[in-house]
């Protein structure tokens, strides 16, 4: 056979597997059949569940509002696939293209997907992590243990971590009467995310609403009773809370472990690969049997100064697995990168919030639209003189005009008429992140084109 045609064949017809069945997996998979990929396609799974949505979990679960057992994903189209769930991958060997399971068994590829995300950080001391009534929440089997101690109607929830997860689970709380105490190392709610100016907000509105929260401090220890469960929390200002429930939010640890030796460039912070998801080894040569998707990879985005970013968003992990899948399949010409505008929502107090671009990244931030006091708005976030991401509050109507904003580099501060006019939308007012990470100084790169196929790239280089 020609090595055209072989090249041919192994593209539509081949052996493709994918480890992580969950959201990018799924949409990888449905995107693989959509486009004429024919050959065998297995799909390995840690949970033994079939891929389900998350960001209810938090939400509409703990609400009561929805049972986690019914948040499977929809289907697009049947895939016809071979799922190994409830068992982990293991192993990588990228000579003889294997992935090891932990039931012993190989499953041979010609081309892999890794789509394995991440898992809840736990909290760090083992022994009190261990204790009745400590938990996290990531998974179905986290939501369903989490909802059924609320329903027990405890005497109060600690929440260590005020970042999304935990803010959406206070609020959930506070919906039910709960008693809830949030403890955060940061200056606000938020603060990580969005910044002090916005953090702010979100504090005054916690407290509104009955939380008790606690800022700028840290949680030295959980203590047990005799019978091993959790009672209470001690504080690093020498404070203690009585609780019997305690969520962990502290962040989340991205799935690489298992593929240590494996000669990927993986490691705590994902897997890296370039803008069109092909995976790196550990010496920086790109692979082309290998891809990535979802919130385990690390990819250059061009629009935010060709950092690799990781992004735990659902769009983003969508978007990623759909570009992943055609350019598995196609020929190199073909392949296109992977260009989603990073988004992020949250309802938490009955409030919307959403973002859109890389807020982390911001230097200072103006209300364009609505009032702080209101909280009802939008905050637009400048870097080196460029708009670089928006936030709303109950606002969401007009974050696609702010997401073409970023996407051609709009000067910033904004100056059209558009712009608020109240005192606090006049000047930018410093962000105020806790520990930025900025991007070195680089060329300028904006874009165009209205479907994913006909997305291109603008480059200005950077002036001297």
């Amino acid at each position: 056979m020609p090595a055209e045609d072989f090249l041919q064949w192994l593209r539509r017809e081949g052996r493709i597997v994918i480890v992580g069945a969950s959201l990018a997996g799924l949409r990888a998979a449905e995107t693989l059949r959509a486009e004429g990929f024919a050959g065998s396609l297995t799909m390995i799974g840690d949970e033994p569940y079939e891929p389900y949505d998350r960001p209810p979990l938090s939400k509409a679960v703990l609400l009561g509002k929805a049972s986690p057992h019914r948040t499977d994903l929809p289907r697009r189209l049947e895939i016809d696939a071979k799922w190994r769930l409830g068992v982990a991958a293991t192993g990588l060997d990228m000579t003889a293209k294997r992935v090891r399971l932990a039931d012993g068994d190989e499953v041979e590829y010609d081309r892999l997907l890794i789509a394995t995300g991440v898992r809840a950080r736990p909290w760090p001391k083992a022994s009190e992590a261990q204790l009745d009534g400590v938990f996290v929440l990531r998974t179905r089997d986290d939501a369903a243990a989490l909802l059924r101690r609320l329903q027990a109607s405890p005497r109060r929830v600690f929440v260590i971590g005020a970042g999304f997860t935990g803010s959406e689970i206070a609020s959930a709380c506070r919906v039910q009467a709960v008693a809830v105490t949030l403890a955060e190392r940061g200056g606000a709610p938020l603060v990580g995310a969005l910044g002090g100016v916005i953090g702010a907000v979100a504090a005054e509105l916690q407290r509104e609403n009955g939380v008790d929260l606690r800022t700028g401090v840290m949680v030295t220890a959980l203590e047990g009773d005799s019978m091993g469960r959790v009672r209470a929390a001690h504080l690093s200002d020498g404070s203690v809370v009585e609780t019997d429930v305690v969520v962990v939010c502290l962040g989340a640890t991205r799935n690489t472990e298992w593929l240590e030796g494996s000669g990927l460039g993986a490691g705590p912070r994902g897997i890296a690969c370039d803008a069109g998801c092909r995976a790196f080894d550990f010496r920086g040569i790109v692979t082309d049997d290998v891809y990535v998707a979802g919130d385990v990879a690390r990819s250059p985005h061009p629009l935010f100064g060709y950092q690799f970013l990781s992004l735990e968003h659902w769009g983003n992990a969508v978007a990623q697995a759909e570009v992943a899948a055609h350019n598995m399949i196609c020929s190199g010409a073909d392949r296109r990168p992977h260009l989603w505008v990073p988004a992020f929502w949250s309802s938490q107090f009955g409030v919307n919030i959403k973002s859109v671009g890389v807020p982390s990244m911001g230097e200072q931030i103006m209300i364009t639209q609505g009032s702080l006091a209101e909280r009802r708005f939008i905050g637009a976030y400048g870097y080196q003189g460029r708009v670089i991401a928006a936030v709303s509050f109950d606002n969401t109507r007009w974050l696609q005009f702010y997401e073409r904003l970023i996407e051609t580099a709009t000067p910033f501060p904004l100056e059209f008429p558009t712009v608020n006019r109240r005192p606090e939308g006049r000047q930018p007012v410093p962000a105020d992140f806790p520990d930025p990470s900025l991007p070195t100084h680089g060329p300028t790169v904006t874009l165009s084109g209205y479907s994913p196929s006909d997305r291109r790239l603008v480059f200005t280089p950077a002036r001297h």
